[in-house]
């Protein structure tokens, strides 16, 4: 599947913005040139999806989230009716400023219209309904259920990346289920950004474990799956003060990466998820499972690694040969730690590289 960058991405949520402002104004205003609708429109609605996404106002949009659904409900549309008359009084302003329209009154130029703003209110909101579903069901998985790439079950080479918290248990026996569930909503949200950065999808969580997941040759590619693990790792650390403030303790992850052949294909009926089949995934999870055994953090297949170009900031200490649960044959394991954290640890040792 081709990659969408995020510049892509925002051109085309600006093309479909300025193309409902064009529609309105052929539909409401026969005479009017188009391009006047389309300035309105973007100026009115691209405040609201940048709000939406948090590119603007990210604290606010973040204290609406928590309001209950009423509440949340008016605190959005006030805050939609203040950006877009703001948006509509820019544009309306900068028309009048370059002479592209000349007003009978500035009020015409600087009051958004009652009808304008249903519209525009109805445009926005579809839009953010298709993004939300979308960020909800993975970006990827969104467009591949759109399109239905994988009704059919289709053979492709994927990375896995399995990531687990260690002493969960632990934590819930000593603070209860409920705050253990918390914790795990915060770390699973710290995850997002670093997974959105490097191109990859979290695919699924169970229980105390997040599975991500790359197009093999998307996730090799400037050594995504690895550069992704260890800024979800420098992430947590960098926020250590806090998690020890909201939970008493800074969160600990295992993790693994394996990449492979798998069968990915669409199933269920009434709720429809894209799954994922074969040996390569279930070696991904025995991986992980490894960390313990070896006393490791993160660790990747000798086959995935000799793909990969590891970043100067991560270094690697060659495991040799392991069994694997379910597997007929050893698999080639190396541990992965960060170049800065080498010298702290006993365990890896000076000189060792990545196989090339």
């Amino acid at each position: 599947m081709r990659e969408v960058s995020p510049v892509q991405n925002w051109l085309l949520i600006m093309l479909v913005m300025a193309g409902s402002g064009v529609l309105y104004s052929v539909m409401f205003f026969q005479d009017s040139r188009p391009l006047i609708g389309a300035v309105f429109a973007l100026c009115m609605g691209m405040p609201i999806i940048a709000f939406e996404r948090k590119v603007i106002f990210r604290e606010l949009r973040n204290r609406v989230e928590a309001l209950p659904t009423l509440t949340f409900f008016l605190a959005e549309l006030f805050i939609y009716e203040v950006l877009m008359s703001i948006g509509f009084a820019a544009a309306g302003l900068s028309l009048w400023g370059t002479g592209i329209v000349i007003p009978h009154s500035w009020v015409d130029m600087v009051v958004l219209p009652f009808n304008a703003f249903l519209y525009a209110l109805a445009v926005c909101s579809l839009m953010i309904f298709v993004l939300r579903v979308r960020e909800l069901l993975g970006r990827e998985v969104f467009t591949s259920m759109l399109v239905s790439r994988y009704r059919k079950p289709v053979s492709e080479e994927r990375v896995f990346l399995f990531i687990d918290l260690v002493d969960s248990t632990t934590f819930a026996e000593k603070h209860g289920d409920l705050r253990a569930q918390q914790m795990l909503s915060s770390l699973f949200a710290a995850f997002a950004e670093p997974v959105r950065k490097y191109k990859g999808t979290i695919v699924d969580y169970v229980g105390d474990a997040a599975i991500i997941t790359w197009p093999l040759d998307r996730g090799v590619k400037f050594a995504r799956c690895v550069n992704c693990i260890f800024d979800i790792i420098n992430a947590i650390e960098a926020d250590a003060e806090s998690w020890l403030t909201t939970y008493g303790q800074v969160p600990r992850l295992r993790a693994a990466l394996h990449g492979g052949s798998i069968i990915t294909a669409e199933i269920g009926v009434d709720h429809h998820k894209i799954t994922y089949f074969g040996d390569t995934i279930n070696t991904a999870s025995r991986l992980e499972s490894l960390c313990k055994t070896l006393n490791r953090s993160v660790l990747i297949s000798t086959d995935l690694a000799q793909r990969i170009q590891l970043p100067a900031k991560v270094v690697a200490e060659d495991l040799g040969q392991h069994a694997v649960k379910g597997r007929g044959q050893s698999l080639g394991v190396i541990s992965l730690v960060k170049a800065d954290d080498r010298i702290a640890s006993p365990k890896l040792h000076a000189g060792v590289k990545a196989p090339t």
